[in-house]
């Protein structure tokens, strides 16, 4: 074989296997458009909406750091210790032909029993809402860390709030225990006059057959706000277990623009008959957007002449 009929044949041995390589060569598929993360302000900062829906969904949460402590006239401390603890908030809505649907899911879990467990979830659609949750009672008293009236407020309910501009009004049914069978009814009505917010609440326990009714005023003066608050109890129910009647006020301003200072008083007569008072001071500050540290310290008038206060370090996102 000479010279010129190798080079020939070289050639074309590499012109069949050029040929086989373009047949058999891989063409990348098209990148699919990526979808991103569009903003939800129809329901309020913080809501996206979640890709491929018209659902919005939040996800929040807080985190809070606190050192709890107490004394009393025969021992100087009975209780120091420090807790953490930690919440995640779950909130999602959407328009339907029946209204706004949402649904809502806090999970908690603290340094002192660390099993996350279920804190509330509930459904809503328009003024409706079901599940798992704090109900009105939860609102009942003034700010501070020293009113005491309301023993029980979470259940399994199922309530309606209707609203308009100047007055709030709803009803509600509580499941107050599985095992008999008893359930509670709450009310609520509210409304704000100028700068003044007149809140009506009341409950009634069927199983016990005792109820509550209680009466708070708010009002702007000055650079803050003052609060006074009434409530009263038939007899010891789900609802309220030990305190007959109690009356309290509190005035909350803010000292300078990241500190708010609040001091408050009540008067509290149990079913017992023990009456004492309880004062207190609660100071809030915030460090930055999303931080703020808040201390209290109160004192209960009572046989035991206890003070206790706590501070606590807030981190909410």
């Amino acid at each position: 074989m000479n010279i010129k009929s190798l080079l020939l044949g070289s050639a074309a041995a590499l012109v069949a296997v050029s040929g086989a390589q373009a047949a058999d060569a891989i063409i990348a598929a098209e990148p699919e458009p990526m979808e991103y993360v569009r903003v939800c302000d129809a329901f309020g900062t913080g809501f996206f909406y979640i890709p491929g829906t018209e659902t919005c969904l939040k996800i929040g949460g807080e985190v809070r750091f606190a050192y709890d402590w107490n004394t009393n006239d025969t021992t100087l401390i009975n209780r120091d210790d420090f807790q953490t603890r930690a919440r995640l908030v779950i909130e999602s809505k959407n328009d339907s032909e029946v209204g706004t649907i949402g649904s809502y899911i806090r999970l908690e879990g603290t340094s002192d029993n660390t099993n996350v467990q279920l804190d509330q979830a509930y459904i809503t659609v328009g003024g409706f809402k079901a599940g798992y949750f704090l109900t009105w009672a939860d609102d009942i008293g003034i700010s501070g860390e020293n009113d005491t009236f309301i023993d029980n407020a979470k259940f399994d309910s199922v309530s309606y709030t209707y609203s308009a501009d100047a007055f709030t009004v709803g009803l509600g049914v509580d499941e107050l225990r599985q095992a008999d069978g008893a359930f509670g009814i709450q009310g609520l009505a509210s409304t704000t006059l100028g700068a003044v917010t007149l809140t009506l609440w009341g409950g009634y326990d069927t199983k016990a057959d005792e109820g509550y009714v209680v009466g708070k005023g708010a009002a702007a003066i000055g650079p803050g706000t003052f609060e006074l608050y009434a409530g009263w109890a038939s007899d010891p129910s789900t609802y309220v277990g030990t305190v007959e009647w109690t009356v309290g006020a509190a005035y909350g301003f803010k000292a300078t623009e990241k500190l708010t200072i609040t001091p408050s008083v009540n008067f509290v007569e149990q079913f017992n008959g023990v009456d004492y008072t309880t004062g207190g001071v609660l100071a809030s500050y915030a460090v930055a957007s999303g931080l703020k540290v808040d201390a209290t310290v109160d004192y209960n008038k009572s046989d035991s002449k206890d003070w206790t206060g706590f501070v606590r370090l807030i981190r909410s996102f």
